[in-house]
C-alpha cells in the first residue's frame, strides 16, 4: 500500500528567490578582475625627478632603481649597495627576459652613482635601460 502526502505549498515556497546564478557571476567577475589586474611595482622610495620637455611613459617597466638625493641605491623596496646592483637586476631580468630598467634618479643625486646603475644594467644583460623624468 502506497500512500501518497500532498505537500502544502506555502507563499512562502512561491515568492523565493534563488541566488546561486548571481553568486555564480560575481565570482567569476572576480577572478576577471583579479587575473586583469595590473599591480604597479614601485622602487621602495620617493624620487624627486628632473623635468624632461621630451619625457615619454615607457610601458613595460619591470625593473625600477632609484637613487635618492644621499645616493643610496634603492630596489624592490630594499636599499642596496653598489656593488648587488647587477645581480639584482640580473635575477629581475631571469623572471621577465622582455621587461626594462627604468633608474628615477633624485636631482640632487650624483651623475657618478646613475652611470653605475646603468654600467650595472647594461653588464646585466638589460640593453633596454632608460632614466625617469617627470613631465613639466
Amino acid at each position: 500500500m502506497r500512500r501518497t502526502f500532498a505537500r502544502a505549498t506555502t507563499e512562502e515556497d512561491d515568492t523565493a528567490i534563488d541566488i546561486t546564478p548571481m553568486l555564480d557571476v560575481v565570482f567569476i567577475m572576480l577572478i576577471f578582475f583579479i587575473v586583469t589586474a595590473t599591480f604597479v611595482k614601485e622602487a621602495g622610495i620617493d624620487v624627486n625627478r628632473p623635468d624632461a620637455a621630451t619625457a615619454v611613459k615607457q610601458e613595460k617597466a619591470n625593473i625600477l632603481v632609484a637613487i635618492n638625493e644621499h645616493n643610496e641605491i634603492w630596489i624592490d623596496r630594499r636599499q642596496v649597495d653598489i656593488r648587488a646592483v647587477r645581480p639584482n637586476i640580473e635575477r629581475l631580468h631571469a623572471e621577465n627576459p622582455q621587461g626594462s630598467v627604468v633608474i628615477q634618479a633624485d636631482k640632487e643625486s650624483k651623475t657618478e652613482t646613475l652611470i653605475k646603475v646603468m654600467d650595472a644594467a647594461r653588464s646585466a644583460g638589460v640593453l633596454n635601460v632608460a632614466i625617469a623624468a617627470q613631465e613639466p
